[in-house]
């Protein structure tokens, strides 16, 4: 296993490069489910390395739970540095956890806050609020499909204040709308706590969060722009929300995993020809680099945890009496 084991931790550090030139380069839907598959990836595998450091570590100490054997000099020597590494891999491996959970529970607490202030009003896709403070955002639903009509169990829903709706011509309304029921439509939320967990788990990954941060408002964009027919119009509703908007009373789910993009790129991006969609792009290009490298250093992460689990779980098997 040797330093092999350590592949996993270092490899995230390629995340900002990689994360500049997908979120440059590809189709916002590809980088985002480009960048947020790597991110889960290499999130996990350092999850797993973290995990199998501290149970070398851990197997040492007196009054662990763990067999007598794990301790043994063979098993110590399959990872290099064990006396400082697998100690302190058990500090960070719960940091990490208690990281991840306190995301989890903020999403929980977030949605029942939405949830209540919604009470009340028609169980329509639209929740419009009468609120002089301009704000508008999404809350998913259980079981959402493309389509409000398509559903199982709880729709997704767009919520807006009448202080938005003021500040918005009929067309921007009409893009506004669009813009957020594609993040509805295209599970924005899961790219972005999928996102948010990894850069938990392993703070070398937040460049990727901050990009599909990005990535899946670009996203809602082009959708926007597709369905509003116009690319100047969207443009301009896009500036003038971010202009006259406030945070919500209640912080949206979007905000607790990722910050979303600067407003100017987007901006210029409207103004710009519309994206080409390809599912994979040619190698020789800066976007085929950004994505083979992401994908091969997703990949070379996963299979040395693999190696490294594998050999570790050998190693304490043989060292267990039966």
């Amino acid at each position: 296993m040797g330093v092999f084991v350590f592949l996993p931790l270092v490899l995230p550090l390629t995340a900002w490069p990689v994360a500049r030139l997908a979120e440059h380069r590809l189709h916002p839907r590809t980088a985002t489910l480009l960048l947020a598959g790597v991110a889960a990836v290499l999130g996990l595998c350092s999850t797993l390395c973290l995990g199998l450091l501290a149970i070398v570590g851990t197997a040492q100490l007196p009054g662990n739970p763990l067999p007598d054997s794990w301790a043994d000099p063979a098993v110590r020597a399959a990872v290099p540095h064990d006396e400082v590494v697998g100690k302190a891999a058990v500090g960070a491996l719960a940091a990490a956890c208690a990281a991840c959970v306190g995301l989890l529970l903020r999403h929980h607490r977030v949605r029942r806050r939405v949830v209540r202030a919604l009470r009340g009003l028609p169980p329509t896709e639209v929740a419009v609020l009468p609120d002089a403070l301009p704000y508008a955002y999404t809350l998913p639903g259980h079981g959402y499909g493309r389509g409000y009509g398509r559903r199982s169990g709880r729709p997704g829903r767009v919520v807006v204040s009448t202080g938005m709706l003021a500040g918005l011509t009929s067309r921007e309304r009409r893009v506004l709308f669009a813009h957020e029921r594609a993040h509805l439509a295209g599970r924005h939320h899961r790219y972005l706590l999928l996102a948010g967990l990894a850069a938990r788990a392993n703070p070398f990954l937040r460049p990727l969060g901050t990009a599909v941060g990005y990535t899946v408002e670009r996203w809602a964009d082009e959708e926007a722009a597709g369905v509003v027919g116009d690319r100047r119009v969207t443009a301009r509703a896009v500036a003038k929300a971010a202009l006259v908007s406030r945070p919500a009373p209640a912080p949206t789910l979007a905000a607790l995993a990722a910050v979303p993009g600067p407003v100017p790129r987007r901006v210029a991006a409207l103004l710009g020809p519309p994206p080409v969609a390809r599912a994979w792009p040619p190698l020789f290009t800066s976007a085929g680099m950004a994505a083979w490298t992401a994908a091969g250093g997703a990949a070379l992460s996963a299979m040395s945890s693999a190696n490294s689990a594998v050999t570790m779980f050998t190693i304490l098997k043989a060292a267990t009496p039966l």
